[in-house]
């Protein structure tokens, strides 16, 4: 049987780091971080006051302002970023609108909109509460707004995975893909949740790092790692059948080659001790990937300065590759400079290991200063790396034990 081709022909992206992909990209390459303090609300009463915010972002530049006013600010992150890569694509009017689809999901969805007509009933009753709540709020809107921008007929998928989000959006897209359900799919996420609610929500539940110095609270792999700092954004990519993406001469950035799809069914928020679900979601990849002993690869970790993601993942990584083949792997954490963009970060993170790919340079783990023996692999410490891997893979883990791992090669 004919095993149709995935590639990635348009990339888009609104992070901490930059609303654009090339700042994005030379923020990475130059180990910029995007942390700093809380500017969206009173931190006083709040035990953490740092966050990875976007900054300057306009969303005039890719909506009317009727749209605006209706739109939560998730889903107008998610409508940059998709503008960019279907530019970016040039597939816009060369494809037919049945073949293709918009797999566009969020970790959480409108939560600016939730709390503020909570706030608006609390004070003034039912009457006050939009009635653009709905759509505003819901978690799918995003994708389906996208796909009335474009008239995207074809296979549409909103996913809710929390931190495995993106990742299993644009997994299940080169699966619909691969499977020819469709000729190309828009697909990745979105999240924008820095709100006092959701600040106190996951420093209660002992996840943030309440260190609240920016140069130092988001450090995948050190020892002194204590939380995550939370980021928000929109990443998305334009998957594409490669013979489509050639015949129109398409840019391509890498071929999608592996996915995989698992879950720990542990904990609610804490991974396998033995990273048992993350491994099996790797080696999924991994056995699709083509990968052979002594091939030059790169991770993105998923990496997000918790003590025992980081430990977890790095376990899986030895696991899946055996002790002496996980040291010569090539890893990296750019939620060191991003911070943890939730349902954004699997989209964000696949357009980093697609670039590293494409470019022939590895983003480094920032803010690395002190060695820990439980991470003991190459996290390509506060520099980029000049070097070309042949396949690099792209992985997240979620709250309630989601893993998702994608893979891909350098065409």
């Amino acid at each position: 049987m004919h095993v149709r081709r995935v590639v990635i022909s348009g990339i888009g992206a609104v992070t901490p780091v930059g609303n654009d992909i090339d700042t994005f990209w030379n923020s990475l390459k130059s180990g910029i971080c995007g942390v700093g303090e809380i500017t969206r609300f009173d931190t006083t009463e709040s035990k953490v006051k740092i966050a990875a915010e976007v900054k300057d972002f306009d969303p005039l530049l890719y909506m009317g302002k009727g749209e605006v006013r209706k739109t939560d600010l998730y889903s107008q992150y998610a409508m940059a970023a998709a503008v960019q890569a279907m530019t970016d694509s040039g597939l816009e009017g060369k494809i037919a609108s049945e073949r293709l689809g918009v797999y566009v999901g969020s970790g959480i969805g409108g939560m600016q909109t939730f709390i503020s007509e909570t706030i608006k009933l609390h004070e003034g009753g039912a009457r006050k509460v939009s009635p653009f709540f709905i759509p505003m709020m819901i978690g799918n809107i995003a994708a389906g707004n996208i796909a009335i921008r474009y008239q995207a007929k074809g296979p549409s998928l909103p996913v809710v995975t929390a931190c495995s989000t993106s990742t299993n959006t644009i997994g299940e897209a080169f699966r619909a893909i691969r499977h020819g359900y469709a000729d190309a799919i828009i697909a990745g996420g979105a999240e924008a949740t820095i709100t006092p609610l959701a600040v106190a929500g996951f420093t209660n539940c002992m996840a943030l790092s309440t260190r609240n110095d920016p140069a130092c609270a988001s450090i995948p792999f050190d020892k002194r790692r204590d939380g995550f700092v939370m980021g928000e954004g929109a990443g998305i990519v334009v998957l594409e059948e490669y013979e489509h993406a050639v015949s129109r001469g398409a840019k391509i950035y890498a071929e999608v080659v592996g996915y995989g799809n698992t879950s720990d069914a542990h904990h609610m928020t804490a991974p396998h001790p033995e990273a048992e679900g993350a491994s099996a979601a790797f080696k999924l990849a991994l056995d699709e990937s083509g990968f052979e002993p002594g091939m030059p690869v790169y991770i993105n970790a998923h990496g997000t300065s918790t003590l025992l993601n980081d430990k977890a993942e790095t376990l899986a990584i030895k696991r899946v590759f055996g002790e002496e083949e996980a040291r010569r792997v090539h890893i990296s954490s750019t939620k060191s400079m991003t911070g943890h963009m939730l349902g954004a970060a699997g989209g964000v993170e696949a357009i980093a290991t697609a670039l590293a790919l494409h470019q022939g340079i590895l983003p480094p783990t920032i803010g690395y200063a002190e060695p820990d023996p439980d991470c003991d692999l190459d996290y390509t410490v506060n520099r980029a790396l000049e070097l070309q891997a042949e396949v690099a893979f792209s992985a997240t883990y979620g709250f309630g034990g989601h893993n998702g791992v994608l893979a891909m090669r350098r065409i």
